[in-house]
């Protein structure tokens, strides 16, 4: 736990995922003063997971000092929409259609809340903590569950007219390809660059190839990116040809973000960054083959330097600073 300085005001940052909720109680220097995380998928209901979210937090504020101490909340989540509070349809959240989500979680903590999109929010925390320090323009893409991106043009994160600026995740990258539940569009970039695309690759070339492969001694409900991974480290053909598919598809989509706004560089974050070169090598070949000329040898790729753990709460922590 961070030392911070006494009776400074805090803020509460929480970061809703489709899987889980991580929050943490951080100081305006960028340090998670204390941390914990509930389920999201355990709640079919918003309201018990608001319940369950303030029964854990509630011990976090004794221990910070209490409520008093707290400057307010912010919160990233799936489809969070900045100007409303409100998660819209989002595909990988238990709770379906509109979510006044700022004004539950308001109500129930009696502080002030700011809500962006998770991806948004993880950019705000790479802009003032990690890779993104001191750059004013960037793409941060979120490789989880889903893919998130958070677009940074001039130093401000691009929101558009209605909030829901940079959806990278969702572009068509595959016409009539891969269908993605969530949304019922076929071909998006989240269908195949994600954790998720990743498993639903990895199906799809064992069942249309006789390639031998560790990947076939894998239970079908054990099959993911991590087992991908673990059997690409020792060299299997297939699990390195399920790599190389899926760096193929992200450089191409690299590559069309790239030439809408001209990053710096683009951070990556998220659990298939883990993979180390075995994704990153081939995404940046096949975004550099798919840039016109002057766009060629000029973005940097860069993983993210935050914890995986931090890097959201940190984000949504600091929509709190700028909170009149």
């Amino acid at each position: 736990m961070a030392k911070s300085t006494a009776r400074q005001p805090l803020s509460i940052g929480i970061d809703i995922g489709g899987t889980g909720t991580k929050f943490g109680i951080v100081d305006r220097d960028g340090n998670v003063l204390f941390s914990d995380e509930i389920s999201t998928k355990g709640h079919a209901e918003v309201g018990t997971f608001i319940d369950e979210l303030y029964n854990a937090l509630s011990p976090l504020l004794e221990n910070a000092g209490g409520v008093g101490r707290m400057k307010g909340i912010g919160v990233g989540a799936p489809n969070g929409n900045f100007y409303t509070g409100t998660v819209e349809y989002a595909p990988n959240l238990p709770w379906k259609g509109v979510i006044p989500l700022a004004k539950l979680i308001e109500s129930k903590f009696k502080l002030p809340v700011a809500l962006t999109n998770d991806a948004n929010a993880a950019a705000i925390g790479e802009m003032m903590y990690g890779a993104a320090k001191g750059m004013k323009d960037f793409i941060m893409i979120t490789l989880g569950t889903g893919v998130g991106s958070g677009i940074v043009a001039n130093g401000k994160l691009i929101y558009g007219h209605d909030g829901f600026a940079g959806e990278l995740g969702h572009t068509i990258i595959m016409p009539d390809g891969r269908l993605h539940k969530g949304t019922g569009k076929k071909g998006s970039l989240e269908s195949y660059a994600s954790a998720t695309g990743v498993t639903f690759t990895a199906i799809e070339m064992l069942e249309n190839s006789q390639e031998p492969s560790l990947l076939r001694e894998v239970p079908k409900e054990n099959l993911d990116s991590k087992a991908v991974y673990e059997a690409a480290i020792k060299g299997d053909k297939l699990a390195l040809s399920i790599f190389e598919f899926t760096g193929k598809i992200l450089g191409l989509a690299l590559a069309n973000a790239i030439m809408f706004s001209s990053p710096e560089a683009i951070v990556l974050f998220g659990g298939l960054t883990k993979a180390g070169d075995l994704i990153l090598k081939p995404t940046r070949e096949h975004m550099e083959a798919n840039l016109i000329q002057v766009f060629q040898n000029k973005v940097k790729i860069l993983v993210s330097h935050l914890k995986a753990s931090d890097a959201a709460i940190l984000g949504a922590s600091a929509l709190v600073w700028d909170m009149k």
